[in-house]
């Protein structure tokens, strides 16, 4: 998949942004209601974020260089932790312009129409974050898939605010306004430290998931027929691109052509696996030299 079609997925998130801030001011303007605020604060946040996400698929997709020989695919982790700290921002603004109100609650105005005008934004949020995150999974991009799942909790705040303000308007208590805000503030602080554990995770280089591992190893196991062992299989994820290396074990008496169309064969077969980029490399060694079964680590000191 190329990572360019990406680029299309962050218009669509800025363009949901722009419209849902709009909307959601709008009906803080007409409410007066601090839920409505803590809502618009947190689609401002929206926006930055899929700006920034744009950046960085710009970035990501940009070719390896001598400076970069594994390409710039990284770029994305930068975006979703850009992301998580801008989402912890927003949450202690809200609680900062929350705490007052709770001090001195303030009535609300023209509450049906702004609870209208909520859900419509609710609406638009809800659709574009189910294209995010199942598109981020399909193409292995946390930055999709993040700024998807941002979304999804924004769309579950909309609801928590929209429902809180209906419980004000039924029961006169127009202090649950702001505390409604604050819980709010709350449940985005959680977004934001998932998004920039998920984020440290990636740069960390974590493996690949154990049903992908599966979809390799099974592979393999068919090749045994044919003479041929495998081990110190290795999985990153970096953004979209997978990283993939293996030792093989083939019969010594082949020749090194015949090592290396098999190699070549596997490494295809593997990276076709996978939908989104992948990088293969096989390394050959004679399955009766009993030292050939050792693992070897990143460091190359055989376990």
């Amino acid at each position: 998949m190329n990572q360019t079609s990406l680029k299309k997925f962050a218009y669509l998130s800025i363009a949901a942004a722009v419209m849902t801030i709009g909307l959601k001011f709008g009906a803080y303007l007409l409410t007066g209601s601090m839920g409505l605020f803590s809502d618009a604060l947190e689609s401002c946040v929206n926006l930055i974020a899929a700006v920034i996400a744009l950046i960085m698929i710009t970035i990501s997709e940009r070719p390896a260089d001598k400076e970069h020989e594994y390409g710039h695919s990284k770029a994305e982790y930068f975006s979703s932790a850009i992301e998580g700290s801008l989402i912890l921002v927003a949450a202690f603004s809200i609680i900062w312009s929350a705490v007052p109100r709770i001090i001195n609650p303030q009535p609300l105005e023209n509450v049906g129409i702004g609870l209208l005008i909520s859900t419509g934004a609710s609406a638009i949020n809800l659709a574009v974050s189910l294209i995010l995150i199942k598109n981020g999974k399909k193409r292995h991009s946390l930055l999709l898939e993040a700024d998807g799942k941002h979304l999804m909790t924004d769309v579950w705040t909309s609801v928590g605010v929209i429902a809180g303000i209906g419980l004000v308007k039924l029961t006169g208590l127009i202090i649950l306004d702001p505390i409604i805000a604050v819980i709010v503030a709350l449940n985005i602080v959680w977004t934001g430290m998932q998004l920039l554990r998920r984020s440290g995770n990636g740069l960390l280089d974590s493996v690949i998931s154990t049903d992908e591992q599966k979809l390799i190893t099974d592979f393999l196991e068919t090749q045994k027929s044919k003479g041929i062992e495998y081990h110190s299989l290795m999985t990153r994820q970096a953004g979209q691109r997978i990283f993939i290396s293996l030792h093989l074990l083939v019969p010594g008496a082949w020749t090194v052509q015949q090592g290396h169309d098999e190699s070549d064969y596997i490494e295809e077969y593997i990276e076709n696996l996978f939908e989104g980029p992948v990088t293969c490399s096989t390394h050959i060694e004679p399955v009766e030299d009993p030292a050939s079964l050792n693992d070897i680590g990143i460091d190359r000191k055989r376990k």
